[in-house]
């Protein structure tokens, strides 16, 4: 792929990255503050312990993704970019499963998204089926970003994938692109239908 040029529409690039572990416990109790809740208040609403959300909140310990997205829920934040780092673990021999449609699901204004194996607390790994709503660039207020790298692969229709440093890159089913995804992104539907692919997102 090529450079992209200035005059290539594209999204501004001013979104925030997906927080790390300190990041996120701050923007958590920040936002309970805010609120006036207490641990309580919120470690109930969100179905967690109180001794758990403080650790969160201090960044002794690495939260799940699940447990993420029920606290984003309860406090009214936005999940950051769909990811969460996931922690390292030493553990071996671990297996997760879903069945056809039965993935965690994930509305976004441009992307309706089907989170896979879910249920493992500390991957490296984050794998999604996601299907592709936006129709037009102008649809992003900003760049998406986070840390990592990515792998996506077009299951069925066409798209354009637009990234922050190359030229938009026309894709179809059975293509495939692996890319930095701290790089600005974002993807647009081409075809009659709305395009579907398989992301997996290794974190940083």
């Amino acid at each position: 792929m090529e450079p992209l040029q200035n005059d290539d529409p594209a999204p501004a690039s001013d979104t925030t990255e997906a927080p790390d572990g300190e990041a996120l416990g701050k923007m958590i109790r920040d936002a309970r503050k805010a609120k006036g809740l207490t641990l309580e208040d919120v470690a109930k609403s969100a179905g967690i312990g109180r001794s758990t959300l403080s650790k969160i909140e201090n960044n002794q310990t690495n939260a799940s993704f699940e447990i993420v997205r029920r606290l984003m829920q309860s406090l009214e934040l936005e999940t950051p970019q769909l990811f969460v780092q996931s922690a390292q673990s030493d553990i071996s021999g671990r297996r997760d499963y879903t069945r056809t449609g039965h993935g965690e699901i994930r509305e976004t204004p441009t992307y309706h998204h089907e989170l896979l194996c879910n249920e493992l607390a500390s991957k490296r790994m984050l794998p999604y089926i996601s299907t592709i709503k936006a129709r037009d660039v102008t649809q992003y207020d900003s760049w998406v970003r986070h840390k990592g790298e990515e792998f996506m692969y077009v299951i069925s229709g066409e798209l354009v994938l637009y990234t922050e440093h190359y030229r938009p890159l026309k894709m179809q089913a059975g293509d495939s692109v692996y890319y930095d995804s701290g790089m600005g992104h974002g993807c647009v539907s081409i075809s009659d239908e709305d395009a579907k692919v398989l992301w997996v997102s290794l974190g940083g």
